[in-house]
């Protein structure tokens, strides 16, 4: 449509006879033997009434060189250049809007012919769109080759897919089976390993337990009689059971199960669990888990040191206002703690059980079921991963083989790539078939301005236009979209981007395979005067 205008044929101006302002495709309306017919039927007139500055016809017809009709239209014919129609008002108004002047013939301006000048830079610009064009439409012939090229390539490369995986799918089978039956004697192995270790476990704690019920019992039995009695277990008031920081008779009988005393035995069935979490032993005073002022007291009289905390804070205190050279004082006071302190020493202690609550390692023959169910299982793995990644491959060509991508997937070349254009604020991408979206040029993260919807120029050039939506919410509004407007161009890029509505953008890309097919080049026949 654009080198319509310069591809037309050329003739020399022709000298017809008509009225001012009247073009030569209706000058037949214009017969000086005949009256005049206004152009809508309002009236007829006689002929000496056309262009007498005074509008007869209702659509102004009978005044096409003069302003009198505001309706009117006056042609320009601007030979040498693009004839024109010009509203009747405008003629002899001053201003020169024919390029030929002939719209100011009795306003006393002097318009400068400037048709010829014009005609010959729209012929410029109509040779250059006509080459850009041709350039663009051959390249287009080459995409849409490299398209069939392609297109075919990736056919066989889906039939070599479709057909390995059917072999993939029986081998991944064919692990799996390898796979339960490598896991079936492993998880026995284990199982029997974990049952084993468990009934250690419990055994160990068993006897742990009943070692520290006859440790109890031992320090409970003052009189050594072979049994607790209600008074000897009154000497330890942390297992008052109402609050009140003593253990009465009654208290004690009860946790006696209501008799006077017990022997070893019923004291490890009855009353062992009942006092368990309470009790504090006498001979391990300085035991982590309940640290008491009780069982303290005995050990004390036996240690001098108990007394050197209060002296190491008082000398803390002193170092504060001593000078550093009487830190090492503070050493030594800190290397006395724990002499003084034996929880901190616990802890290797306490490290025991949490080594003994680990299972020990898998015997010989057990890790050997291990080890062979493992590596059916890395193999049965990466076969599984190997068919997950031919099936996406294989959905990957089938979408790219089925997409429309023009009626000669002339725009097939556009799917894997991306282009950007960079204003004063951002850098905008569209990625074509994918999305568009915008990101700060000083930083941020990217908006979607919309994805692939589908193609959206009209009926007749439905491949000239792409939209995108689906995109980011605008605040209050809706998800942002974008028009992509495809025009004809030798290389491939994003020429704009504006936002003529809120949250609706709207994008240009030029590319070669929006450029249609040139006509037959004109033969050089010399200047004309017009086109």
């Amino acid at each position: 449509m654009l080198l319509l205008l310069l591809l037309l044929p050329v003739c020399w101006a022709v000298e017809v006879k008509r009225p001012r302002g009247v073009s030569l495709t209706n000058h037949h309306f214009y017969d000086e033997s005949k009256p005049f017919t206004c152009l809508d039927g309002s009236a007829t007139i006689s002929f000496d009434q056309v262009n007498d500055d005074y509008c007869d016809c209702k659509d102004g017809s009978d005044e096409p060189g003069t302003a009198a009709c505001p309706n009117g239209s006056f042609h320009c014919t601007n030979t040498g250049y693009k004839p024109l129609y010009i509203p009747s008002r405008w003629v002899n108004d001053g201003v020169c809007d024919c390029c030929d002047g002939t719209d100011e013939y009795n306003s006393g301006t002097v318009c400068e012919n400037t048709c010829k000048e014009k005609g010959r830079k729209e012929r410029e610009t109509l040779q250059q769109m006509a080459e850009v064009t041709r350039e663009g439409f051959r390249l287009k012939k080459i995409l849409i080759e490299d398209w069939k090229k392609a297109r075919e390539e990736k056919q066989k490369k889906l039939l070599e897919l479709q057909d390995g995986k059917k072999s993939l799918e029986d081998q991944v089978e064919m692990l799996r089976t390898v796979k339960e039956e490598a896991e079936k004697p492993e998880k026995e192995a284990k199982d029997q390993h974990r049952k084993l270790w468990e009934e250690q476990q419990a055994a160990s704690k068993a006897q742990r337990e009943q070692e520290l019920a006859a440790d109890a019992f031992q320090e409970l039995d003052d009189d050594m009689d072979g049994a607790v009695s209600v008074t000897e277990l009154q000497t330890h008031p942390e297992l008052d059971t109402d609050g009140d920081g003593a253990l009465s008779e009654g208290e004690a009988q009860a946790l006696l199960g209501g008799d006077a005393q017990t022997d070893a035995a019923a004291f490890y069935d009855r009353v062992w669990a009942a006092i368990r979490d309470k009790y504090r032993s006498e001979a391990l005073p300085t035991e982590p888990p309940a640290p008491s002022t009780p069982e303290l007291m005995e050990p004390e009289e036996e240690q001098p040191p108990v007394p050197l905390p209060p002296t190491e804070d008082e000398e803390d205190e002193e170092d504060e206002e001593e000078e550093e050279e009487e830190e090492e004082e503070d050493t030594q006071g800190q290397g006395e703690q724990p002499k003084e302190a034996p929880p901190p020493l616990v802890p290797p202690q306490a490290a025991s059980p949490s080594e003994e609550d680990t299972m020990p390692p898998y015997d010989e023959q057990t890790q050997a079921f291990i080890n062979a169910a493992q590596e059916a299982r890395s193999k049965f793995e990466e076969a599984e991963r190997s068919l997950r990644e031919m099936e996406e491959s294989i959905r990957n060509l089938e979408q790219e083989i089925s997409f429309d991508f023009g009626p000669d997937g002339e725009f097939a070349y556009l799917y894997s790539q991306c282009y950007e254009l960079a204003t004063n604020e951002y850098v905008y991408r569209l990625c074509p078939f994918k999305l568009v979206s915008q990101k700060p040029k000083l930083g941020g993260s990217p908006t979607n301005l919309g994805t692939w919807g589908s193609w959206a120029g009209p009926e007749h050039d439905k491949f000239s236009a792409m939209k995108y939506d689906q995109g980011t919410g605008c605040w209050q509004g809706p998800n942002r979209s974008t028009t992509v407007r495809l025009l004809c161009g030798k290389e491939t890029a994003v020429t704009s981007t504006t936002e003529p509505s809120r949250c609706e953008y709207l994008m240009e890309l030029t590319t070669p395979a929006a450029c249609p097919e040139p006509p037959p080049e004109p033969p050089a026949d010399g200047d004309h005067d017009e086109l």
